[in-house]
């Protein structure tokens, strides 16, 4: 890969906009945004928008370095592990989208802001051993967050997360094998831990994954002749007294009431204790054997954020001021999972905004803003977003909102989560898909198929060339 030229010295940032002359170079000041998700696309989408002038002429370059080369829109995960939407049309093409910035894919594995420098692992690092170095004159954090795991004794070997698409694709497809396992033998043990389903996490994706997901395996049932619904143990544990304390304690009484309705066993101030031979102990002693431990129970920030000269709080997230400037440092930027940020809103002092992709997508437009505002010697601007509220699905037709002041239920506040996300996915495009698929999706049966062979594409070619067979050729069963 070629290497970045120069940026601009920094204390010339704001006159590289004014000051170049027609016989002198365009001085160009190098924004370098870390990380492709919520906060780093809208900033990216605002800044190349008002920066289209400077872009133009040479005097301003974005960069964006994420490990993917799309925008996951992660609300969207349980249905697509449900089959409602499909797998394409859940991300946003960086490339396309930001055809004003460079995209490089890759990891930034440190920065050295004293230096204005960015160490970065590209697809190339591996096989030609070198990492690239990128200065730049203005950096966005936003790398996002990670799952949150606990030493949990066989969790690393057999517990499945649900915070990528990749993951979310790879559950549906194991829900369904595990389906296809009890229909096919008549072992009582292998049947029952096959259609065992153990979720840990009573937040918005351990809740909405689990009735997704069961809603989905409901449906299935009724193609195989001998596996009925009331066959499938759908579990819920949640170290808590309560799930969903988003939408509030009414509407959490609520969820659980519905969620153990449809034969959900819910078990709150409930912890994992162990998952050793793929079996679940819990910790008030049910034990559990099961093919499937899925962990949603929270994230914590990236570990890049470590490797950072920048000011960190308690919770290793990145110190910021409400005009969402890194703390103590100058020309360093963040927003999201990633930033402490003061919630100007909140009648508590020192309360900061909640990680969600509400404040996310909130902070990127004012972050955006801010730093054409710092390169054009304007004032800065306050975030200040009171959180409204929050939706949720528990599957095809039910759900839970509070939004407002007033709370919903069922079909309304299903409704109102299907509106809500559909107004927020970025790009028309994406709009248009979704409501299509939503469209046909009312009109057909629901897809059962799974494909859990795409995890292995080359174990079938593999056999045939006369390798080893693959531990696990067809799926993650």
């Amino acid at each position: 890969m070629d290497k970045l030229a120069r940026p601009v010295r920094h204390g010339m940032v704001t006159a590289a906009f004014h000051r170049a002359t027609p016989a002198e170079p365009p001085k160009r000041v190098r924004i370098l945004i870390v990380g492709g998700g919520y906060v780093g696309l809208y900033t990216a989408l605002r800044l190349q928008r008002k920066l289209k002038a400077e872009l133009a002429r040479g005097e301003a370059e974005i960069v964006v370095v994420s490990p993917d080369p799309y925008m996951t829109y992660q609300p969207f995960l349980p249905e697509a592990a449900a089959g409602a939407i499909s797998p394409r049309h859940v991300v946003v093409p960086l490339r396309r989208v930001l055809d004003g910035c460079r995209v490089v894919i890759g990891e930034v594995t440190s920065v050295d802001h004293a230096k204005h420098t960015a160490t970065v692992a590209t697809l190339a690092t591996e096989e030609s051993g070198r990492t690239e170095q990128f200065p730049y004159d203005e950096l966005v954090l936003a790398p996002g967050s990670i799952s949150r795991t606990l030493p949990i004794p066989g969790l690393a070997d057999h517990g499945i997360g649900f915070k990528t698409l990749e993951e979310a694709i790879g559950l549906r497809n194991h829900v369904i094998e595990q389906m296809d396992i009890a229909s096919s033998t008549r072992d009582p043990a292998i049947r029952d831990a096959a259609l065992t389903f153990v979720f840990v996490g009573g937040g918005f994706a351990g809740v909405e994954a689990l009735g997704e997901l069961e809603d989905m395996a409901r449906y299935a049932a009724r193609y195989y002749h001998n596996v009925r619904p009331e066959d499938m143990k759908w579990i819920l544990v949640e170290a808590t007294g309560r799930i969903l304390p988003e939408v509030g304690e009414e509407m959490g009484r609520y969820t659980v009431t519905e969620l153990r309705r449809r034969n959900i066993d819910v078990r709150l101030e409930t912890r994992l204790e162990s998952c050793v031979d793929r079996v679940a102990v819990l910790s008030d002693g049910a034990r559990f054997p099961t093919r499937t431990v899925v962990w949603t129970a929270g994230v914590k920030p990236h570990p890049v954020l470590a490797a950072t000269d920048l000011p960190l709080n308690g919770r290793g997230r990145l110190k910021c001021t409400p005009e969402l400037s890194v703390e103590g440092v100058t020309h360093a930027w963040a927003a999201g999972d990633a930033a402490a940020v003061p919630d100007v809103t909140a009648e508590e002092p020192g309360a900061t905004t909640a990680p969600n992709a509400q404040h996310a997508v909130r902070q990127a437009r004012v972050l955006g803003d801010n730093i054409v505002r710092s390169l054009r010697d304007q004032p800065l601007e306050t975030y200040a977003h009171k959180y409204v509220g929050s939706v949720a699905s528990l599957g095809l037709h039910k759900g839970v909102a509070h939004v407002y002041g007033r709370k919903l239920k069922g079909y309304p506040a299903w409704f109102m989560h299907r509106t809500y996300h559909l107004s927020r996915v970025p790009t028309f495009n994406r709009k248009a898909r979704v409501l299509a698929e939503w469209t046909l999706a009312g009109l057909f049966k629901r897809e059962i198929v799974s494909l859990g062979s795409l995890e292995h594409p080359r174990a079938e070619f593999e056999l045939a060339a006369g390798g080893k067979p693959s531990r696990d050729p067809k799926g993650s069963s």
